[in-house]
């Protein structure tokens, strides 16, 4: 359990990457993740289930923003983002962990691509591909410099703006994939689900780091 958000941070840059010199973004890519990203952040919160496969093991989860914190649940384990610090708690474990984020941390979530985007990848349109029966634009992501990836690949759905799939290929052929649905946006969430209450978690070994 303790090794899946550390892939999950390696997944998606999930779900943190990107203007080194020589960096290149074609034009039609960067409408495409500017409109995506301007929609997104345009919500009060979002909320939507995903799937994580890596090799032959899929898991689903589901992933809470209010655009500032986040909270995500997958494999009996939840990570929280409370705006501070990071909460890695395992239910399996009985253990949390509590630590200030990096900056790519600080960034996570499953759409993470779209902030990390125009720092550290070249970024090239690649056509269109139908995915689950729904025509999606292609948009393949090179790093520059290196950083143990490479490539990843976001599949848009571009008249929702918003993304339905990504796919990140390590150096050693290693393919991760995040498959996204069931969107809600801007609903009535409680403040509490982005605020870490340590009384519900008596019997429980709490580290902070």
């Amino acid at each position: 359990m303790k090794h899946y958000f550390k892939k999950s941070f390696s997944v998606l840059a999930l779900l943190n990457i990107i203007l080194a010199l020589g960096q290149t973004i074609d034009s039609k890519s960067k409408t495409i993740l500017d409109d995506i990203t301007k929609n997104y952040k345009s919500k009060k919160n979002s909320y939507f289930k995903f799937s994580y496969t890596s090799g032959t093991t899929t898991q689903t989860g589901i992933f809470y923003s209010d655009n500032t914190k986040y909270r995500l649940k997958i494999m009996g384990t939840e990570q929280l983002f409370d705006g501070s610090k990071i909460y890695n708690i395992s239910d399996e474990e009985k253990e949390i962990t509590i630590a200030k984020p990096s900056e790519n941390q600080r960034a996570f979530s499953p759409l993470s691509y779209l902030d990390s985007y125009k720092k550290d990848y070249n970024v090239t349109y690649s056509g269109k591909k139908t995915i689950s029966g729904i025509s999606t634009d292609v948009i393949k992501m090179t790093p520059v410099p290196a950083n143990g990836l490479k490539s990843v690949t976001l599949y848009v759905n571009r008249p929702q703006k918003k993304i339905i799939k990504i796919e990140q290929l390590s150096k050693n052929d290693d393919l991760a994939v995040i498959k996204i649905n069931n969107y809600k946006e801007n609903q009535p969430l409680s403040s509490s689900l982005f605020t870490f209450d340590k009384s519900k978690y008596p019997n429980y070994l709490i580290t902070e780091l």
